[in-house]
C-alpha cells in the first residue's frame, strides 16, 4: 500500500513539474495576444515583448500610420530573428528569389482576416521565406482578394504547426546580394530575466576548416557552427571583448530581442542582413552608417554556457547563409 502511494506521489510530482515547465517555456514559443491598453504604442509594446515593431505589424497586418485603440487585440508573434531580418529589409522579386525545396509553387488568394503569419503557418514555412517569395517588404499589408505564391502540394487549411522550430540549412553561398534598404524599429526594452536553459532550440556541429585569415567580429574566436531556431557561427571571445563590424552598412535596429540579449542589424549596400547577437552592451544607434572595423558595443556573457560569447548571422532575404562565406569590408 505504501509503494502504491509513493508511485502514485511520484507520477504526480511527474506531472506537476511538466505542467511548470510547459508555462514557463510557452511564452517563448507559442503567439499570445495582448489587449491594448490606454497609452500604449506599437513602439511600447514591442518593448514590452522584446520584438520588433515590424513584426507587430506584420502579425495583425496594420499599416504604418494605423493608430491602436484601447481594448484592441495584438496577436504577439513567436520571436524569430529570421523573420526579424526579413522585415528590416525589401527582398528581392520574387522571380529572384530561389527556395530552397524542389517543389512547384501555387497560389493563395487572401482572405479577410489573415496575416502573413497565418499563411506562413499554414504552408509550414517561415515568414521570411514567404515574404522573399512574393517580392515583399516590412510595409506590405495583406488585402483580401490578393494573389500570393505560395509551396505547392499543401493544403491551405491543414493545419500545419510552425516552422519556427525546423531546422534550417544554410542559403547557397553563390546568390547574388540584391535586396535593398528598409527599416526596424528601435527596441529599448531591459534584458529578460528568464533562463532560457531549458528551451535551448541550439544544436552545435564542429566549424569546418576556414581561412586563418578570416575576419570576425571579435579576435581569434572559438568557432561553433548552430542551427535551429539561430542558424550561424558562435564565437568563443574574452569577456567584454569589443565587438566589431566586419562589412560595411546602415543600423538597421539595435536593442534587446527576446531570447538573443542585445543585437544589433547592419544591413550591407547589396542588402545583406548581419546579425550580432547576445552583446552585453551597444555603443551604435539606429540609422547610423559603420564601417568595416566600427566597433558596435562589447560581448556579453551566454545564458546557458554562462561564457563570454556571441552569435553572428548573415541573412539574405531573410534567409540564413554562412557567415563564413558572407563578403568582409
Amino acid at each position: 500500500m505504501k509503494s502504491t502511494l509513493k508511485n502514485i506521489r511520484s507520477i504526480i510530482s511527474f506531472l506537476l513539474s511538466g505542467i511548470l515547465l510547459f508555462i514557463l517555456i510557452s511564452p517563448l514559443t507559442a503567439d499570445s495576444v495582448h489587449i491594448v491598453e490606454k497609452g500604449q504604442t506599437l513602439y511600447s509594446i514591442s518593448k514590452k515583448y522584446q520584438i520588433t515593431v515590424a513584426e507587430l505589424r506584420a502579425a495583425n497586418n496594420m499599416q504604418e500610420n494605423d493608430v491602436l485603440k484601447a481594448g484592441q487585440k495584438l496577436v504577439i508573434p513567436t520571436a524569430d530573428i529570421s523573420a526579424a531580418a526579413a522585415l528590416s529589409a525589401n527582398p528581392a522579386p520574387a522571380a529572384e528569389f530561389k527556395s530552397s525545396g524542389n517543389k512547384a509553387n501555387s497560389t493563395y488568394i487572401v482572405q479577410k482576416g489573415d496575416t502573413f503569419y497565418g499563411i506562413a503557418r499554414k504552408y509550414n514555412i517561415p515568414l521570411s521565406e514567404l515574404l522573399a517569395m512574393n517580392g515583399l517588404g516590412n510595409d506590405a499589408v495583406l488585402k483580401a482578394g490578393q494573389k500570393l505564391t505560395v509551396p505547392g502540394g499543401i493544403s491551405s487549411n491543414s493545419g500545419i504547426s510552425p516552422a519556427n522550430g525546423k531546422t534550417v540549412e544554410f542559403a547557397s553561398s553563390q546568390q547574388e546580394e540584391n535586396s535593398s534598404s528598409g527599416t526596424l524599429a528601435k527596441s529599448g526594452a531591459e534584458p529578460s530575466s528568464m533562463d532560457l536553459s531549458a528551451a535551448d532550440p541550439r544544436k552545435y556541429s564542429k566549424a569546418p576548416a576556414v581561412d586563418s585569415q578570416l575576419v570576425w567580429p571579435v579576435k581569434n574566436p572559438q568557432v561553433t557552427y548552430v542551427k535551429g531556431k539561430v542558424s550561424g557561427v558562435q564565437l568563443g571571445c574574452k569577456k567584454n571583448e569589443a565587438v566589431t563590424a566586419i562589412r560595411s552598412g546602415t543600423i538597421m535596429y539595435c536593442g534587446v530581442y527576446r531570447g538573443f540579449g542585445e543585437v544589433v542589424f547592419v544591413q550591407s549596400k547589396t542588402g545583406l542582413i548581419y546579425a550580432y547577437t547576445g552583446l552585453g552592451s551597444v555603443e551604435i544607434q539606429k540609422g547610423d552608417y559603420v564601417v568595416s572595423g566600427t566597433q558596435l558595443g562589447t560581448a556579453g556573457i551566454d545564458t546557458i554556457s554562462k561564457k563570454p560569447q556571441i552569435t553572428l548571422m548573415v541573412f539574405q532575404n531573410g534567409m540564413p547563409m554562412d557567415p563564413a562565406k558572407a563578403p568582409r569590408g
